[in-house]
């Protein structure tokens, strides 16, 4: 084995371009599909980045759809939902261990001669809690401040930095719609969804100052939405069945009426996104696995011409006693040699691929140790699968019409 190991990398230094051509294919497959997986594998990341930060087993209760003139506006666009309601689902429901009620606008946030337009909520200190939001610096509002309207506000990492640059911004005062706010903590950042919506982007303000002194709404006590977290994620359809119910209930909606809220399960929204995400990687998986059936049929090719042209060889060896099966395992490890190189090659190139990428784009992207050993036996197998009819072809020769070839 060592000398037929021998041989065939003598044969393949023998002719260098044509081996450098040859593992072309090999390289630039065995690097595509390392690269293509890398950027299906960093939006995978993303997302499972995102659902930490909002939690998989949140749902979000929106109002139902106005109707003006007998035409339907959207979900939201209704004051259906009350402070009642979340109280009721805080007090009744079972399978949930958070609720906060919301109101929302973008505001122009102000500070000395620097300004900042954001989105402003008004909510409970539940939020927090039900987001997992946590703080870098000062702390969240309490429930005290809450229910009497105490001016504070926690800040997203986004709005410091714009609107703060260097300076700390708990204790300072910003002004929210010309009301004077303190700023008391600034929340961790969590970065961007893979919807490019920036979480960071935010000020949060207890939800009776919303109401009350930021934006006064039509109806009383009426709020946006209503964000629950389940007890876990084992018990999201549970408490989704149970939302539902007892908002049914207060409400007085009989059987067979169409409900006046609209309940947005966010598990079934990310893992929607994971799916898309999934069958994404492996369709560029497999796009880029073509360049490594076109890199076999190459290594098919060349290994057909090397028979050709070694034919009087392959008669001597024959003739002074070498066995068919030792021809065959010849010219199958010349085969396998220029994969393996090919792949060895790939995945660095692949490697250094994906970091530029990332550094030239900005795009996420994670190489695996599973898609390397993937890459890399698919490569192998590659080069043994077309490698092994030119070394067959070649153990059939006949060494008298062999040695007669010129």
């Amino acid at each position: 084995m060592f000398e037929t190991l021998r041989t065939a990398v003598r044969s393949l230094l023998s002719n260098k371009i044509r081996s450098a051509l040859t593992m072309l294919g090999i390289i630039i497959g065995v690097g595509a599909v390392i690269t293509m997986v890398a950027i299906g594998a960093g939006a995978s990341k993303n997302i499972a980045q995102y659902i930490s930060g909002v939690g998989s087993n949140i749902l979000i209760v929106m109002p139902g759809a106005s109707s003006a003139g007998g035409v339907r506006q959207q979900i939201g666009s209704s004051s259906t939902l009350t402070v009642e309601d979340a109280d009721a689902l805080k007090r009744e429901a079972f399978d949930l261990r958070g609720v906060a009620p919301e109101v929302y606008s973008r505001a122009q946030i102000i500070y000395g001669n620097l300004n900042w337009s954001t989105t402003v909520t008004g909510s409970t200190s539940d939020i927090f809690d039900i987001r997992e939001w946590t703080v870098a610096a000062g702390r969240f509002f309490l429930d005290g401040e809450n229910k009497s309207g105490a001016k504070v506000a926690v800040i997203g990492d986004t709005l410091a930095r714009n609107l703060f640059g260097g300076e700390d911004p708990v204790g300072k005062t910003v002004r929210i719609r010309n009301v004077p706010v303190e700023v008391i903590g600034v929340l961790a950042p969590k970065g961007q969804t893979p919807w490019g919506q920036d979480q960071d982007d935010t000020v949060f303000v207890p939800f009776r100052t919303a109401q009350n002194r930021l934006f006064r709404r039509g109806i009383a006590n009426s709020v946006q939405r209503i964000t629950v977290a389940a007890v876990d994620n084992a018990s999201v359809e549970a408490a989704e069945r149970e939302v539902k119910s007892i908002l049914r209930q207060r409400h007085r909606i009989g059987d067979g009426r169409e409900d006046d809220f609209d309940v947005r399960n966010m598990a079934q929204m990310l893992d929607a996104a994971r799916q898309s995400s999934r069958v994404m990687s492996l369709l560029l998986g497999a796009v880029a696995s073509v360049s490594l059936l076109v890199g076999g049929i190459g290594i098919m090719n060349i290994m057909l011409v090397s028979v050709t042209e070694r034919t009087r060889e392959i008669g001597i060896r024959m003739a002074i006693g070498a066995r068919s099966s030792k021809i065959r395992t010849q010219f199958l490890m010349e085969a396998l040699l220029l994969s393996i190189a090919g792949g060895i090659i790939g995945i660095l190139l692949g490697i250094l691929a994906s970091h530029t990428v990332t550094g030239a784009l900005g795009w996420a992207t994670e190489v695996s140790s599973g898609s390397v050993v993937l890459a890399f036996g698919f490569s192998v197998f590659v080069g043994i699968f077309f490698g092994f009819y030119p070394a067959w072809k070649a153990s059939l020769l006949n060494p008298i019409e062999a040695l007669r070839y010129e």
